[in-house]
């Protein structure tokens, strides 16, 4: 069974239709990671009255689009085209979901595809640096393992494998969403959802600091940085205030890393902050690369943000530049249709209710620095911290992390 929506969106001359099946690769058996990223590929290379060849023709006839996508809690499944041919299109998703044929023949090619997928994913030592920094943080956890899978796991499963994880993708929780009525849904505006809110939890912190630190030997003249740790759902009311840290540390020029690490010092190539939704403990990621002459620099300047995050609040005028930032971000996130549905389904899926524009302006401003302080201390007094760089330079960073973390 499948939950439907109709979102009454500024009308267009195109129509999308996005589905969200919750379990994504959280649901890969230990020895089969990649597997639902598998099984994704495949549900969409052939169904019920359709080949790969004659499916992908039969879209492509209408200019239209079919995009997949496998997430840690979900798989994404979409349909755009034309509002005059979007009722000949939208059939083709339930055949998808219900009627896959699951060729033996594609699944060998899915399988291959995977494989390269992998191997490509490891010539980026951005990549390797994260997939190290994810299994520290998330030991034990779905998370800490990435929705392609590894080798080792990819050429093991077998075609069998896959059937039997589609029993199981039977059975999940299935949400569509569509910004035309043929969808025949519930209209979003007048959905009266049972929010269940998520109150606070504790966070447990692994007081040493080895067992919150690894590096990567690389032979490269660049290091890169990696410094944080898991923080809350998109379900909790620690959400706003941790996406505010965010616009704080990274939003545009005049984000506290662009002017410590490029404005005052032009030390970095690239830096940002990771914090994606999830449906729990979402990572909150701090990343920056530098060459190797800077890269200690650059961890003492690291270093010394940290702890002014974890002691000082910020001042009036930093928390209402972080807000008006923040403000714009979400306005952004709503130009592309695609994008608006996805997100609401999503959302729908983990049990958030639909917020108005006027809703989350009033959440961002009631939001104090001392909110802020208060969870930087709760989420970051003990962060983990992977480094890829030269062996000398990360040995002399363990040194100075295990002094001051």
């Amino acid at each position: 069974m499948i939950k439907r929506y109709f979102l009454n969106y500024k009308k267009r001359n195109f129509s999308t239709a996005s589905i969200w099946i919750k379990g994504g690769s959280n649901k890969d058996c230990v020895g089969k990671r990649g597997i639902n990223k598998i099984l994704c590929s495949l549900l969409t290379r052939g169904c019920e009255g359709f080949d790969n060849f004659s499916l992908s023709e039969y879209i492509e006839s209408y200019g239209a689009e079919l995009n997949q996508e496998v997430f840690e809690d979900g798989i994404s499944l979409s349909m755009k085209s034309l509002n005059e041919h979007f009722s000949k299109l939208l059939p083709l998703l339930d055949l998808i979901i219900n009627k896959p044929i699951l060729s033996e023949i594609e699944f060998q090619k899915v399988k291959k595809s995977s494989m390269d997928l992998i191997k490509k994913d490891k010539e980026n030592p951005f990549n390797i640096c994260f997939e190290k920094w994810r299994k520290i943080v998330y030991l034990g956890h779905p998370y800490a393992f990435n929705p392609i899978g590894n080798e080792k796991d990819i050429s093991n499963i077998t075609y069998n494998d896959v059937l039997s994880e589609y029993k199981n993708f039977k059975i999940r929780e299935k949400y569509i969403i569509s910004n035309n009525l043929e969808i025949n849904g519930e209209n979003l505006a007048t959905v009266d959802q049972k929010i269940s809110k998520e109150k606070s939890s504790s966070q447990i912190n692994i007081l040493d600091p080895m067992y919150r630190f690894n590096y990567i030997n690389n032979d490269s003249n660049q290091t890169i940085i990696m410094i944080g740790n898991q923080t809350c759902s998109r379900r909790s009311s620690e959400y706003f205030p941790l996406k505010l840290l965010e616009s704080y540390l990274s939003y545009g020029m005049s984000a506290a890393l662009f002017k410590i690490f490029r404005e005052k010092n032009g030390i970095t190539y690239d830096l940002g902050v990771f914090n994606p939704i999830r449906s729990e403990k979402s990572p909150f990621l701090v990343y920056l690369s530098v060459s190797n002459t800077n890269a200690l620099f650059a961890f003492e300047l690291l270093s010394a943000l940290w702890k002014e995050l974890l002691f000082t609040p910020l001042i009036d005028a930093e928390i209402f530049l972080a807000k008006e930032k923040l403000k714009g971000s979400f306005l952004l996130g709503n130009q592309s249709l695609d994008e608006i549905l996805q997100r609401k389904i999503q959302l729908i899926s983990y049990g958030v209710e639909p917020i108005s524009e006027t809703d989350l302006d009033s959440k961002i401003d009631a939001i104090s620095s001392l909110d802020i302080l208060k969870l930087t201390n709760k989420y970051f007094s003990k962060p983990f911290l992977s480094i890829s760089g030269n062996k000398k330079i990360c040995l002399e960073i363990k040194t100075r992390w295990s002094k001051n973390f």
